[in-house]
């Protein structure tokens, strides 16, 4: 299996804490050592970093864990290849465009007979993974329903999660999916989710000797949500989602789930 992050905040926020947790299950305290990924969005554009090495040791993950890039939505991988070799085409996120702007797309789980959803549309994938397959199915059946952007997005997001729903036929379906705007999460076994506001407090990492003070880093008004596999700190309480369920966040606050 893999593992995700993500975030979602109302004001650019740095995800550098969260990374250096998840980035020692990459190969040192966990098994995800086929590779790592993780996508920032900036205003209408975004910048991908990925690496097929083990995410605990890898330069580029050095990098990012030092440089603080803003973003107010971001998603993050490391993987277990259980589909597809290891090889940086079948790195997550994968991204997209759709209407205009660009989608990013993480998956944690395992899907079998997952070539019947290979069907004609404009996006295919480029590696040999049932992640990526999968992402290009739920595109292509957006296409289908909205030949253009929807006016009510809550709504597109909501039959999203309906198509979730048939790709759990398939196997364990956790996903993250943003368009920049909003972070889109379902649930198919495990995924769980914190959301911090004033009054920060500390915070202490369960993978590294590492604690921060949210308070010193932090305004009164900041809201920030992380999603991740696994929770990453061990002194703070996060939310396990149901089996089946999907949460939509925009600007870190939960804005519709299921």
């Amino acid at each position: 299996m893999c593992e995700l992050l993500g975030m979602s905040a109302n004001v650019p926020t740095d995800i550098c804490f969260s990374f250096t947790g998840l980035m020692q299950r990459g190969g040192r305290t966990g098994p995800h050592r086929d590779g790592w990924g993780i996508t920032f969005y900036e205003d209408k554009g975004c910048r991908t970093f990925k690496d097929p090495a083990p995410c605990y040791d890898s330069p580029i993950a050095k990098l990012v864990q030092a440089y603080p890039i803003k973003s107010r939505a971001v998603i993050g991988h490391i993987r277990q290849a259980n589909r597809g070799h290891v090889a940086l085409e079948n790195t997550h996120p994968f991204t997209r465009e759709q209407w205009g702007v660009f989608w990013a797309f993480a998956h944690n789980g395992q899907l079998s007979d997952y070539q019947a959803l290979q069907q004609p549309g404009k996006h295919l994938p480029v590696g040999d993974t049932d992640s990526e397959t999968a992402f290009c199915w739920l595109l292509n059946e957006l296409d289908r329903k909205y030949p253009d952007k929807p006016a009510d997005m809550q709504a597109m997001f909501a039959y999203l999660g309906e198509l979730c729903g048939q790709l759990q036929h398939f196997g364990i379906f956790n996903i993250l999916l943003s368009d920049g705007d909003y972070l889109f999460c379902f649930c198919s076994n495990t995924l769980h989710w914190i959301t911090r506001r004033a009054p920060f407090g500390h915070a202490k990492l369960i993978d590294e000797d590492v604690t921060i003070d949210f308070h010193q880093e932090t305004t009164p008004d900041d809201v920030v949500t992380v999603i991740a596999t696994l929770p990453l700190t061990s002194n703070e309480q996060w939310h396990k989602m149901e089996a089946g369920s999907y949460r939509l966040f925009h600007n870190g606050e939960c804005v519709f789930g299921k």
